[in-house]
């Protein structure tokens, strides 16, 4: 950041992933009220997860407060995950205090509870009041989630029993699978479909086939890429001059992504709008976060835009060209004869 800002200025949105755990959350609390900046890993990820769980919540038809969440992971994704979620439900008009307790974690030593040695200040948050547990095929079985989210990289971590177990516990049970790349990821979309006997609410970090189900289903399973976040959440910062990037931002983000997932997508196990519209998906998120910034006084050009959809869409760089070659001339044919002298 300090070589960064007097080269550039503040105006400059600075993203930044791939710092270990402890720096991330610590360089994110540091900066993020002093200069236009967020964490891909933390707030990217979050936004793109949760924008998952709300278009889940139109298949199973309740509120992301009345879900019990278990993490496989306690890192940076699944702790912005997580305060994201608590976000959600709070506008859901569940207390802060409430939506912790529906959050559970599973880290490299076990089950994140009260009392547990060395807990990071970021993991004490979602310590419960629980016996330790080390194997995770028992921590489902004895918190009994209807929202399993895979984020540590540990390939296979879904295992069958999980899966089947899972499906035993709820009727539509949401299997989140986000880590990769594919030989990391906690179980295939085969796998979460077959073993939960179709009802499994698949997504995944990484991209997996379509799946056909013994009832001649097809389904196609969702991946969710923070390619989905990035650029729309950039492209409005930018464009209304935000200072500050704000969770805020990026639960709107998620609100829209999800919002733009069809009932016919849904059908077909779809938890994300098709990857070949993730252009328009940028533009509406620029769009509902310039509306949010000009109405929350954060956005700093002015005159406001009256169409702020055409605003946006006029920032979006264009790759069309009337011509690629540069514009060329040719003397007439009449100048290209060779004068020559008459006596």
């Amino acid at each position: 950041l300090l070589f960064f800002i007097p080269r550039f200025g503040r105006n400059c949105l600075i993203q930044f992933e791939d710092f270990a755990n402890t720096n991330a959350f610590r360089l994110l609390d540091k900066y993020r009220d002093h200069y236009c900046t967020f964490n891909d890993d933390i707030q990217g990820t979050a936004s793109v997860a949760v924008a998952g769980l709300l278009a889940a919540l139109r298949i199973t038809n309740n509120k992301l407060s009345d879900h019990t969440i278990l993490f496989q992971g306690a890192g940076e994704a699944a702790l912005g995950i997580a305060n994201l979620i608590i976000m959600a439900m709070k506008k859901e008009g569940t207390t802060k205090e409430e939506a912790i307790k529906k959050i559970w974690m599973v880290d490299s030593k076990g089950l994140i509870v009260k009392g547990r040695a060395a807990l990071t200040h970021e993991k004490e948050r979602f310590a419960h009041q629980h016996a330790e547990m080390k194997n995770l095929e028992d921590v489902v079985n004895n918190i009994k989630p209807t929202v399993l989210i895979g984020v540590a990289a540990i390939g296979g971590a879904f295992t069958k029993k999980i899966l089947k177990d899972m499906a035993t516990f709820n009727k539509l049970p949401i299997i989140f699978a986000l880590s990769n790349p594919t030989s990391k990821a906690e179980c295939s979309a085969e796998d979460c479909y077959q073993l939960t006997e179709g009802r499994g609410i698949f997504a995944s970090g990484s991209p997996f086939n379509p799946v056909t189900l013994p009832d001649g289903r097809k389904l196609f399973p969702g991946q969710g890429n923070n390619a989905y976040v990035f650029p729309g959440v950039a492209l409005g910062v930018v464009s209304c001059g935000v200072k500050h990037i704000s969770e805020d931002i990026f639960l709107t983000t998620a609100e829209v992504i999800a919002q733009m997932v069809s009932q016919k997508n849904l059908e077909e196990g779809r938890l994300y709008p098709p990857l070949h519209s993730i252009r328009e998906v940028s533009v509406k998120v620029a769009v509902k976060i310039a509306e949010q910034a000009f109405r929350d006084k954060t956005a700093t050009f002015y005159p406001e835009p009256k169409d702020k959809e055409a605003f946006i869409r006029s920032q979006v760089y264009s790759t069309d060209y009337e011509n690629f070659r540069t514009d060329s001339y040719t003397w007439p044919k009449e100048a290209m004869k060779i004068q020559t002298g008459t006596s």
